[in-house]
């Protein structure tokens, strides 16, 4: 994928030089609480973790999590794409955003063509999604972009959510 686009956001592959905002969003207060803390501290920090976790996404699955920027000014908000973890089936789609952008209906919209690239381009069947038991705001998007929660599964060590687009 080079770039979707939709009414108001420009999606695209992340690039070494988007290491300050990746740094921001990674050490945002929700990102920390329900995402979690990956430990990016410095700028260096935050290109090892593109070059190792986005960028290899890239070349390795043709996709991973993408940089969502404002149309109007290419100002980076957050990240929307899928994630493809050893204990799951298929990729799931995930989301953040930076605080001062929440609430604006971004993250809806780049899930929503986020879903359709999944389906139409990458062939992903079933579509997944985890989310923390607590985070209600992410259970809100992936409801709203047609997935149905199945049930709760372990992670790691933490019990996340399981949703799905399969009924």
């Amino acid at each position: 994928m080079n770039q979707l686009t939709t009414e108001r956001l420009v999606i695209e592959k992340a690039t070494l030089k988007d290491a300050p905002f990746i740094l921001k969003l990674f050490n945002s207060s929700n990102f920390i609480e329900f995402i979690g803390d990956r430990g990016l501290k410095t700028i260096k920090d935050s290109e090892e973790y593109i070059q190792n976790n986005l960028i290899d996404s890239y070349e390795k699955n043709g996709y991973g999590l993408f940089k969502m920027s404002l149309k109007e000014n290419k100002e980076p908000v957050g990240i929307c794409g899928f994630v493809k973890r050893d204990t799951l089936e298929n990729a799931d789609i995930g989301f953040g955003i930076l605080p001062e952008f929440e609430k604006k209906g971004y993250t809806y919209e780049a899930s929503r063509a986020m879903m359709d690239y999944g389906r139409l381009t990458l062939k992903i069947n079933p579509i997944l999604a985890i989310t923390s038991v607590v985070n209600i705001k992410s259970q809100s998007v992936l409801k709203k972009i047609g997935l149905h929660k199945k049930g709760t599964i372990i992670l790691g060590e933490k019990e996340v959510l399981l949703y799905s687009d399969e009924r």
